[in-house]
């Protein structure tokens, strides 16, 4: 009886709800070493004090409080992220197991991860132009046969000069042709990959087996339960939400507003689009497409969105995006110059293909939840905001201040502005 009284006591409420604050705190380091890791550059107190805003991020914070699931599924994700940027793949694939445990839907995290992976790998990898370019077209080959041994002969005389200024010469060579080095078309970027890819394939696969061996399992036990759902199947079967995604862009972006919506951010896409005025048209339109088939014919309300009045979205739903039949068409311009800045401000420090793969990421996350869930979004935020380029403190000030304001109002509502249902007994309270 004293051991089942011992095991009660370290099951209570607070203690529950006392594992997600500790977890609130480790992911508030996991996220100082990443910035540290992406920016070594950056002063120690700006590095802390960036992650000391992001821990306030809304949708975390509340949470960190309640014994929900979301800070230990972030917690888990991002040390799986940090270890595979510090290139500790085994115990990257071990944390990324435990991810997926908390929370299934993260098996696109695990593999978004291990093609970060796959990307760092081959910068890694890069220590001369020649790893590329050694593969060459049929036609190239022609062309150069004739002059092959004359050419080999020069490559060997040139080797044999080892010295300084060679060396520099030939560092400076690499930055500057190197398509992985600085920016380039995707397709350059693509190539770059799957070359280096290739030529350490043996290599890169011991590296990355780890994740795979966790794929495999995932699908499965996916086969052996008939779904990725524990639980309730019907309420959350999968279904092609596609304005889950749209809404995603718009809420990020909010909440990171002095990136997105400032003249500096509106005129560099201004700019970009009359780069190349034809493709920017048919890109905002082929947008615009995508998004009003979104919102005519994938706009799901769940049964849950429109009956459980404890929840933001409940709210957002009926005054805002429900409120007349045109609202959520006029909305489509906001969703996607939200995507647009996005992946603008992704690309100015991250390759092409990174950016890709996120936004395939997201599509793979959130297009299948049917119910309107902000919860949902923080994974992706979190990973969106880490490799967004904030420089200017003000922007970050103005972003803690937008934070603590939304927490105040959030906890004010949960802890003063109680409710009753009429059809259940009890105390209701406000949620994200």
């Amino acid at each position: 009886m004293r051991a089942m009284s011992s095991f009660s006591d370290s099951c209570s409420t607070s203690i529950l709800r006392l594992t997600n604050g500790v977890l609130a705190v480790v992911c508030s380091i996991l996220v100082y070493e990443i910035i540290i890791h992406l920016r070594p550059s950056l002063d120690d107190k700006k590095a802390t004090f960036r992650a000391v805003v992001l821990s306030l991020y809304p949708l975390h914070w509340f949470f960190s409080f309640l014994y929900y699931t979301d800070v230990a599924s972030l917690t888990a994700v991002l040390a799986m992220y940090l270890l595979v940027l510090k290139k500790k793949y085994i115990f990257s694939s071990l944390l990324g197991t435990v991810s997926v445990l908390i929370r299934q839907t993260n098996i696109i995290w695990l593999l978004f991860v291990a093609c970060t992976g796959v990307i760092e790998f081959a910068q890694s990898h890069l220590k001369d132009r020649g790893e590329i370019d050694n593969v060459s077209t049929p036609k190239e080959n022609d062309g150069l046969s004739a002059n092959h041994k004359g050419a080999s002969a020069i490559s060997k005389l040139r080797k044999r000069r080892v010295n300084s200024g060679a060396k520099n010469q030939k560092k400076l060579a690499v930055e500057t042709s190197n398509p992985m080095v600085h920016s380039s078309g995707f397709l350059e970027e693509i190539y770059s990959i799957v070359i280096i890819s290739w030529n350490h394939f043996w290599q890169l696969l011991v590296l990355l087996s780890p994740f795979l061996m966790v794929f495999a399992a995932f699908v499965a036990f996916v086969c052996w339960n008939g779904s990725i759902v524990l639980g309730a199947k019907d309420a959350h079967a999968v279904s092609p939400h596609f304005s889950q995604f749209l809404y995603y862009g718009v809420v990020s972006s909010l909440f990171t507003f002095p990136a997105h919506f400032s003249f500096g951010q509106a005129a560099t896409l201004y700019q970009q689009l009359l780069k190349n005025r034809l493709l920017g048209f048919v890109q905002w339109f082929m947008a615009l497409a995508f998004g009003f088939l979104s919102v005519k014919f994938f706009s799901i309300a769940h049964p849950y969105l429109l009956a459980d009045n404890r929840h933001y979205p409940f709210y957002l739903w009926r005054k805002v995006i429900n409120y007349h039949w045109s609202t959520k068409y006029l909305m489509l311009p906001f969703y996607v110059y939200s995507w647009f800045s996005i992946v603008s401000n992704l690309a100015k420090n991250q390759k092409k293909l990174w950016v890709l793969i996120y936004v395939l990421a997201c599509t793979a996350t959130l297009i299948p939840t049917p119910l309107i869930e902000f919860r949902y979004y923080t994974i992706p935020f979190f990973f969106m905001v880490l490799h967004t380029d904030i420089v200017d403190n003000m922007s970050w000030l103005l972003l803690g201040f937008l934070y603590l304001s939304v927490n105040c109002f959030t906890m004010y509502m949960f802890l003063f502005r109680p409710f009753s249902w009429a059809h259940e007994a009890g105390t209701q309270r406000f949620i994200w």
